[in-house]
């Protein structure tokens, strides 16, 4: 990769991790044996949100498990049920769209700590497994259909639910989808393509459709891109396990600062929060841990 500039390469800190009590160790897991090579896993967190009272919420995949850690870092179990919870994202003030994998896409009220289907089935076909998802400002969900695809059966799914309940299939050849991003103008969808260790760059066209659709970014190691952010100034910030890294890219997918995890090498997702919105946060998986970074420019403010 040539660069026209020199990179800062910093380390996170380390926010918060996830106490002892809620901690499953040497619990079986379906999931775990699936995608962990069997190992014992007493948590994998993903899909952190912010709340407006500042409130981060987690999911934790094996256990079904939705968490909120408070300002002052105080972990309360929100929800369990029969789910592997990744992304989420607030639907109102007090409700959630999970992207689950077992189940499709649910809902999570949670002034009452429910929690039920929203779209589990697209006619009547069951998701290959469902990942992670983004609204824009128009109320428009789009979401990726990961599964186990890969550059073996590149067969990766993203749609595009509008509100009035129409359900758009826009790409169906990607090996293995995974994180999603608007750019600011929401001209341009980014998905982290994990297996294929990249991330595509869609134009979002004034029809509905996509077209011209390319690799915007190259990465490399044992497991490629995740989670995805944009900042006010159009970088696109991506979460790259495998490597323990998480990018700051330019408009040209160059690198403008490069971060590293402390501990572990799992950073699966990243959310904006803190004062003024310019603080990152990640969730490194593995160490049940959550990250913090300090960021020059505010986070893109999320739809709802």
């Amino acid at each position: 990769m040539f660069l026209s500039h020199d990179v800062e390469i910093r380390d996170a800190e380390i926010y918060s991790a996830m106490p002892d009590r809620y901690r499953r160790s040497g619990a079986a897991s379906e999931w775990a044996d699936a995608n962990r090579g069997g190992t014992s896993v007493d948590s994998f967190l993903e899909g952190p949100v912010f709340d407006t009272a500042g409130n981060l919420y987690v999911t934790d995949i094996p256990y079904g498990r939705i968490f909120k850690i408070s300002p002052d870092r105080q972990w309360t179990l929100v929800v369990e049920y029969d789910g592997e919870p990744n992304g989420m994202k607030f639907l109102g003030e007090d409700q959630f769209i999970i992207a689950d994998y077992k189940n499709g896409l649910m809902r999570l009220d949670l002034a009452k700590g429910e929690i039920g289907p929203y779209l589990p089935r697209r006619n009547t076909e069951r998701f290959k497994g469902v990942n992670d998802l983004i609204f824009d400002s128009a109320g428009n969900l789009y979401f990726t259909d990961q599964g186990q695809s890969g550059l073996h059966d590149p067969s990766g799914r993203v749609y595009r639910l509008a509100r009035d309940g129409r359900l758009d299939l826009l790409l169906h050849n990607v090996p293995s989808p995974n994180g999603v991003a608007l750019s600011p103008d929401e001209k341009v969808l980014y998905v982290a393509v994990t297996r294929g260790n990249c991330v595509w760059r869609v134009p979002l066209m004034a029809d509905g459709s996509v077209a011209k659709v390319g690799q915007f970014f190259t990465s490399h190691g044992p497991s490629g891109p995740d989670g995805l952010a944009v900042d006010q100034a159009g970088r696109l910030i991506v979460a790259n396990p495998g490597l323990g890294r998480v990018w700051v890219l330019n408009e040209m997918a160059e690198p403008d600062e490069i971060w590293r995890s402390p501990r572990g090498k799992s950073l699966t997702n990243i959310a904006f929060g803190g004062p003024e919105g310019k603080t990152l946060y990640c969730t490194e998986s593995t160490s049940g841990s959550i990250l913090a970074i300090p960021m020059q420019h505010a986070g893109v403010p999320l739809a709802r």
